[in-house]
């Protein structure tokens, strides 16, 4: 009896600790994601949406050269839309991000199915395709700024060659200017654009597109009926990715036209700069900005929003 109950006490001690141990590890596996995330979740509180709030506090106050804690109403916002150089900018918005956006997801989708055709050497020349992206906005502006300069570019080049007559002035043309920043944009962009369609390409069954040519349909015809739908997924990661590009276009306008001629190239977001930063109108920069905002929630929430209440079929 001794030894029974001795046993069963030690038993008994063993699966409590046993379970004891399981329950600390538990614990410590449940807590360690959250410990480790919540430094970048902090940051990006403060950071990200701690400046869009103090942006949007800022762009109700009278503030100029430094910020200025007076509530004024909209009175900053009056003054924006008041401003000509305003709607000037959102109409280059408009037509470098449209021309930008549709223009990429062409491209890229071209370029993706040519190279889902099994060709030789698709590492390579998706590699050349994609390096563009690893440059930064600013290389970019500045190469296309050294090829499209009349004086030294393909101009310069075409009358080398003997056309003496031939003009490729877009940019110091005020009516093609903007047209050069999608030119740039495009070049840089739709290479990591043909990597999301490849990707796309490459996860749709191929038992699918079999069981098509065998009912006799043409590849034109799967790809209009089959392929491309199967890729609306890409088609809506892509167009968010690009309209955040095409928005926050600051950099590359800079390096390549700095706007101009004079504001013939403005965007929202050379415009906020300038206001903000050289002209010391903090108030109506932030002004500028919140409206920014308001233009990629305009534009992503409607989409984002068709896109997840479409019904999923498994």
């Amino acid at each position: 009896m001794d030894l029974t109950a001795q046993r069963v006490t030690l038993t008994g001690g063993d699966g409590a600790g046993a379970e004891a141990k399981p329950r600390l590890a538990d614990r410590i596996d449940a807590w360690l994601p959250k410990i480790v995330l919540a430094p970048t979740f902090v940051c990006a509180l403060v950071f990200i949406y701690g400046y869009i709030l103090w942006t949007a506090v800022l762009s109700v106050t009278p503030s100029r050269m430094l910020p200025k804690y007076e509530f004024a109403g909209l009175v900053q916002y009056e003054a924006l839309f008041a401003n000509e150089r305003w709607w000037l900018a959102l109409k280059n918005l408009a037509l470098f991000g449209g021309t930008f956006v549709l223009v990429c997801l062409a491209v890229g989708l071209l370029l993706a199915i040519l190279l889902d055709q099994k060709i030789r050497g698709e590492g390579f020349i998706r590699s050349i395709y994609l390096y563009p992206m690893a440059l930064s906005f600013i290389v970019t502006g500045t190469a296309w700024r050294w090829i499209l300069n009349p004086e030294l570019g393909i101009e310069r080049l075409l009358h080398d060659w003997g056309f003496e007559n031939a003009r490729f002035d877009w940019l110091i043309d005020p009516e093609m200017s903007i047209y050069t920043v999608v030119v740039a944009a495009v070049w840089q962009s739709s290479g990591f654009v043909m990597a999301l369609f490849l990707a796309g390409l490459r996860g749709i069954d191929d038992s699918i597109i079999k069981a098509a040519q065998v009912d006799g349909a043409s590849m034109p015809t799967i790809y209009r009926r089959i392929i491309i739908p199967s890729l609306r997924p890409v088609f809506f990661s892509s167009f968010m990715i690009l309209t955040h590009i095409a928005v926050k276009s600051f950099d590359l306008v800079m390096a390549l036209t700095n706007g101009g001629p004079g504001f013939a190239s403005d965007v929202p977001a050379t415009f906020m700069y300038s206001f903000a930063f050289t002209r010391n109108q903090i108030g109506l920069g932030a002004a500028s900005a919140m409206m920014m905002l308001m233009i990629v929630v305009a534009v992503i929430v409607p989409f984002m929003y068709s896109e997840l209440r479409r019904p999923r079929h498994g």
